[in-house]
């Protein structure tokens, strides 16, 4: 379990370098110990959910969230992007990033991710990234992507860092 008693202490900064690889640790966690989600394709939303889960361990003195739609306290709000947010959609094209790792309840916007299954060729997510980081000042931006289904399943070769990409 996590030690959150120290969540909210000023952390020590991070090269980029170390952040890049503490997100490959969780990747290479996820495909070690949730391969099943990435087996039978499961929706991103799962998949994302276990990733934000091994993130927590790589970053323990922030808080790692799914879907969060805040902005210290206000709404987190993007110009041009979809603004009707439908609870039920399947593919999870909302504006809230997939995952933040961040302080909560202060503007402290450290690291956002958007996480992709390599079979949903839409890339928009990069588009906004982008715009996360030049409106909300997030320090990171990555987009993440995973083999599933079959592709995950023939995959033979153990290199993952091409599916990590930091977005400048």
């Amino acid at each position: 379990m996590v030690n959150r008693v120290d969540a909210q202490k000023e952390p020590e900064r991070l090269s980029g370098k170390d952040i890049r690889k503490y997100i490959e640790r969780a990747y290479q966690m996820l495909i070690k110990k949730d391969k099943y989600l990435l087996e039978v394709d499961a929706n991103e939303r799962s998949i994302t959910h276990r990733l934000a889960i091994y993130l927590e361990l790589e970053f323990p003195e922030y808080n790692v969230d799914c879907e969060y739609n805040r902005n210290g306290i206000d709404p987190k709000r993007l110009i041009g992007f979809k603004e009707q947010i439908d609870s039920d959609d399947e593919n999870g094209t909302t504006v809230y990033p997939d995952i933040i790792i961040h302080h909560r309840g202060k503007k402290c916007n450290f690291i956002v991710i958007e996480v992709k299954k390599i079979s949903n060729r839409d890339d928009s997510d990069k588009k906004k990234l982008e715009i996360y980081k030049n409106k909300l000042f997030y320090e990171h931006a990555y987009f993440v992507r995973f083999l599933v289904g079959e592709d995950f399943k023939n995959n033979r070769c153990s290199s993952f860092e091409k599916y990590i990409e930091e977005i400048r």
